[in-house]
């Protein structure tokens, strides 16, 4: 079995261009990962601030020796949308598809199929491979029955899955954001990037459910998996992420290392998560088959 691999996944929320890049600085510095994504997923009105330093962050970076993917929009709806693609296409970094439009722009290139693309059974793996995936982002939603089939036998095409942050579910044409904000999206003033880690959304009962974030729709909790590594590594997982949250991210990658390396217990390293993780409730019910939003306590 090969050594595990710890990744970051894009930023999902909308920082400022400053906030961004001492982020990924310090992630570059500290945090023992071994691939970032950069690039804007959720809303091409954000794109400006993200690219006015992407750059510095990406040679940051790779000084450091991280491998550096380029992430893209999950929802392309425009020529100029599709354009953006098109002009990446050629670079030199790995492109994170997360829209099959950019499947097609990629043109059998070699790139990663981000988890907006479904590919939730052998079938589809088959056709973004054939297509020059070489690494498949398995859907958040996907439980551990089918993560085994779809991951024991993909072969030599590396499989990621989300262990950490809150849990993408949609991205829609409509901006709930603006929309919570007597905003409409075309004159949205980008008012998600007053809610850095999301907008929580209640039931008329005053449950918190989901996170909005722009067009995204993300659960209210963070899922955790620190105690599903072992098991997912026999699944056939090969790279493990950890999605970007207002918190110190350098500690959480470093307990994940920890585990994975088996340097650490599980349930030390829960105990030291805690600490650190803010106030969201965790969840993990996807992977077991449950409603995703529940918590099951992983066995030893």
């Amino acid at each position: 079995m090969n050594a595990p691999r710890l990744t970051l996944g894009p930023l999902l929320f909308h920082w400022s261009a400053s906030r961004r890049r001492d982020f990924y600085f310090r992630i570059a510095d500290e945090a023992p990962v071994d691939t970032v994504y950069v690039g804007e997923v959720v809303c091409s009105k954000r794109e400006p601030m993200v690219e006015a330093v992407q750059d510095e962050v990406i040679a940051r970076l790779r000084a450091a020796g991280k491998e550096v993917v380029l992430s893209t929009l999950a929802l392309v709806t425009t020529p100029r949308e599709v354009e953006r693609i098109r002009e990446r296409v050629d670079g030199e970094l790995l492109l994170e598809a997360n829209d099959v439009a950019c499947i097609q722009l990629l043109g059998g290139r070699p790139h990663v199929v981000g988890p907006y693309v479904n590919v939730f059974n052998e079938g589809a793996r088959e056709v973004v491979v054939g297509q020059g995936a070489v690494r498949i982002v398995l859907p958040i939603e996907m439980n551990i029955t089918s993560l085994r089939v779809v991951a024991g036998t993909a072969g030599s095409t590396q499989i990621e899955y989300q262990v950490f942050g809150r849990q993408p579910l949609s991205v829609a044409m409509r901006c709930y954001h603006a929309r919570a904000n007597n905003l409409t999206k075309d004159h949205c003033q980008i008012i998600c990037g007053v809610d850095p880690e999301g907008l929580v959304a209640e039931t008329i009962d005053g449950l918190e459910l989901l996170t909005v974030n722009g067009t995204q729709t993300l659960t209210r909790g963070n899922g955790v998996l620190l105690g599903e590594l072992g098991l997912l590594r026999e699944a056939g997982v090969t790279h493990f992420r950890l999605s970007p949250q207002e918190l110190d991210m350098v500690a959480v990658a470093a307990l994940y290392r920890e585990v994975l390396d088996g340097r650490r217990e599980v349930g030390e390293a829960v105990g030291a998560l805690r600490a650190v993780a803010g106030e969201a409730p965790w969840i993990n019910g996807f992977l077991h088959g449950r409603p995703g939003r529940q918590w099951v306590e992983p066995r030893a």
